[in-house]
This record gives C-alpha cells, structure tokens and sequence, in this order.
C-alpha cells in the first residue's frame, strides 16, 4: 500500500460502481473521464488491489472492489453525517435532504407536506424521487436516499422506522360490474371473482395476493397494471376489481366523476401501514422528526376520515 486515500477518490469510486461506466460516473460527480479515471488508479495504488475490470461492457468490480465497495460507502456516509451534524449546529434546519417516496402515495400525499415544509423551513431543499418499495429500501442502505416514505414492513435491522398513519384499501370495480350495484360487499361477494394487482416489487401485491387466497378470489397474474392508473383503467375496462388505495381513490378515483365504482370493503379494516424509514446512522434525525410532524399535521387536517394517524 501506498499514498494516501482521500474521500474524492472514494467517491469517485463509489460513483463509478453505481453507473458501472466511466463516463457516466464522470457526468455524475461533474468531471472529466480521464479526471476520475486517474483518481480510481490513485485509489488502487493506495490500496494495493485491484478495484474494477476494464473492458468493452463498461467497469466492472473485482472481488476486492466487491469488498472494498462496502466500507468506502460507510466512510462516504459517515463523511456526510459529519457534515449533516454541523450544519444542523450552524444553520438550524436547512440543506438538502433526499426523501424516496412510493408512487402509490407520494403523488397524493407529497404535494400538500412540501408546500408546509417549504413555508416551516425555507433553506431546507427536500430532492423527492419516486421508486417501487423494494427500488426505495436498497436505495435507503445503499446511502442515495435520507430516508424514505413508504409501505411497511420495511425489513431491515439496520434501519429506524416511525409509523405515521393506517390507510384503508378500497374495492373498486368497473360501473356495469354486477358487485357494483352492491352498497355493502360482503367477503363471499369476492369468492371467484378475478382481482387485478400492481407487481410484486410493490408490498400492496403481496397484501393483495394474501387477501384473495384468504377470500376464495383470483389473483390475475397475466395483466399487472405497472401503476396505481393503470390498475383503475384495467379495472374500468372489467377486466378484474382491485384494491385501491384511500389517498388515490380521493384524488383520482371520486364517485362523482371516476371511471369505476368505489366501496368500501370490511368496514374499511383492510389498511396499509405507511411511515418513514432512515438508516440508524442517520444524521438527520433532527430534520426526519421536523418531516413527520408536518406530515402528521396534513393527515390530520387534510386528509382526516380518509386514513388514521399513528404514532
């Protein structure tokens, strides 16, 4: 080993194992190819291994790199926590925070929460991207995401979850399906009857999927709607009924205007649980704990007989 190893070269490198291309890796942290090519070769000399294979498909980790990956990810984020704590101790609440949201509530949900936290606390910038839960979870380990807002369980041990509030599933169906003139469904109504979901990368296709095998209903496993929109249309078109969730029902879905017909099912019992998970490591706490109580604020006031608050 020789030389030094400096957080540039780490993050270079981290960069790197995340595009898997030079270039794009040089596009990502804003320098130049050969710039950040250099930086890498500094990195291996220091260390005296080899960090990635070089070849036509792009840059590929070694074993080593494999390794090394993992605790130069640590330094980058404890770097960042380190940073995080003094401005905290300077500014208060500002910086940016980058927050993963699900695309089956954030659109509903996120629009109301950052205007008040915009008008609560003007330099913090909150950077919001839209993953599948399970995109969202490795996402949050991995360190590209602050934290997350999400379905539950988010299973992991090396995160801290605060729960925030219980949404209830309702069943939609198309307006000239037979259910739909039904005020109240009772489960022996579903028995047979074909159920649209979203994909398993979304946590609601696993509730689903229990909900039918434990009602006698067919999961349809042939169409998938790849979004909360897709899944109303399919549904418009009768070619199954679906879950949907409160918060689209009351932003996309109302009886009043909406392609399908709405009831609640079981009283509204069947909810999804949704908060906001963070790694232990986090420096953010202060900022998270700020987050959830705006949140909590908007569920109360916005969105009160349309989902139960906890925590």
């Amino acid at each position: 080993m020789s030389g030094d190893i400096t957080l540039r070269q780490l993050t270079y490198f981290a960069a790197l194992a995340e595009a898997r291309h030079y270039r794009r890796a040089a596009e990502r942290v804003g320098v130049s190819q050969p710039s950040l090519s250099q930086q890498i070769i500094g990195l291996e000399a220091a260390l005296g291994v080899s960090l990635v294979e070089r070849g036509q498909r792009g840059a590929v980790l070694t074993p080593q790199g494999r390794t090394i990956l993992a605790q130069a990810q640590r330094v980058l984020e404890e770097t960042r926590a380190l940073q995080a704590l003094a401005q905290d101790a300077r500014d208060g609440v500002s910086g940016t925070i980058r927050l993963g949201s699900t695309p089956t509530l954030g659109p509903y949900l996120l629009p109301h929460v950052m205007r008040r936290l915009h008008g609560a606390f003007p330099d913090l910038k909150v950077i919001v991207r839209d993953a599948a839960p399970a995109v969202l979870q490795e996402d949050l380990l991995s360190g590209q995401q602050d934290l997350i807002l999400t379905q539950l369980p988010v299973a992991s041990g090396d995160t801290e979850v605060l729960r925030l509030f219980r949404e209830p599933l309702k069943l939609a169906m198309a307006r000239d399906h037979p259910l739909a003139a039904k005020a109240d469904i009772a489960d022996a109504d579903l028995e047979g009857q074909d159920v649209l979901s979203l994909p398993d990368a979304f946590r609601l296709h696993a509730q689903v999927a229990q909900l039918c095998e434990t009602l006698g209903a067919r999961l349809r496993r042939d169409y998938e709607g790849t979004s909360l929109d897709a899944l109303r249309q399919m549904t418009a078109l009768n070619m199954g009924v679906s879950f949907l969730p409160a918060l689209y029902v009351r932003s996309e879905a109302s009886q009043e205007a909406g392609d399908v017909a709405v009831r609640p099912f079981r009283n509204d019992a069947v909810t999804r649980s949704i908060g906001l998970a963070w790694r232990k490591r986090s420096a953010h706490r202060r900022v998270i704990h700020h987050m959830s109580d705006v949140i909590g604020a908007v569920v109360r006031e916005v969105f009160a007989g349309h989902v139960t608050p906890e925590g």
